[in-house]
């Protein structure tokens, strides 16, 4: 069974990170943090891949796509 990583630790990882890191990078940087065959879940959704878990967390607005990469939005992090 694959390991399923909570979004939380992604948004950890980019906090750690500290700069706005560009996708295929961070997708990387997951891989290698979580392993090549993580899964991925949020308080909402299950058995994402990394790529669909950067859209669903940019769709809501925790995550922005910048010109310079994916930078975590201000004050959108979940407080639980």
């Amino acid at each position: 069974m694959s390991n399923s990583v909570h979004g939380h630790d992604v948004i950890a990882l980019m906090v750690a990170q500290g700069a706005a890191i560009i996708k295929p990078e961070l997708i990387s940087l997951m891989g290698q943090q979580f392993g090549l065959s993580a899964r991925y879940h949020t308080c909402s959704a299950v058995d994402l891949s990394a790529e669909a878990l950067l859209q669903l967390l940019t769709h809501k607005g925790k995550l922005l796509d910048t010109p310079q990469g994916i930078e975590l939005a201000a004050g959108k992090q979940c407080d639980h």
